[in-house]
């Protein structure tokens, strides 16, 4: 069993940065690799960015490449999401999940996580 916490949402204007993260527990963390997820209302979940066990390999969906960096510190058992110029299309709940199948992370798809975080809260206003 593993727990994941998130933290680091708000509310914000375009153009804004903002760091999220995500606290695991349960399990040792380098074991799993991590995955950020978002949905709007209305919307579906999707994939925003992943990241290897090792942190050597990382994915990102095209809407948030360039401007959003996904990294980890096993040692502190956290995986971070940095978001940077962001837009009001960002606006979502962002989750973040874990996976013992590191075929999921290249595959975008959130069937494989077995994990997942309460969410937090990300508001960009125009």
């Amino acid at each position: 069993q593993v727990q994941l916490v998130e933290s680091g949402g708000g509310l914000v204007q375009a153009g804004d940065s903002l760091r999220l993260s995500c606290a695991a527990s349960g399990r040792t963390f380098s074991n799993y690799g991590m995955g950020w997820f978002r949905q709007a209302p209305g919307k579906g979940r999707e994939f925003v960015a992943a990241i290897s066990w090792s942190g050597g390999s990382t994915y990102y969906a095209d809407s948030v490449k360039g401007r959003f960096t996904i990294s980890r510190d096993n040692a502190k058992n956290t995986v971070y999401l940095q978001m940077n110029s962001l837009k009001p299309e960002d606006t979502a709940v962002y989750y973040c999940a874990a996976t013992t199948r590191p075929l999921m992370l290249s595959s975008r798809s959130p069937l494989g996580y077995a994990y997942w975080g309460q969410g937090t809260q990300v508001t960009v206003s125009s």
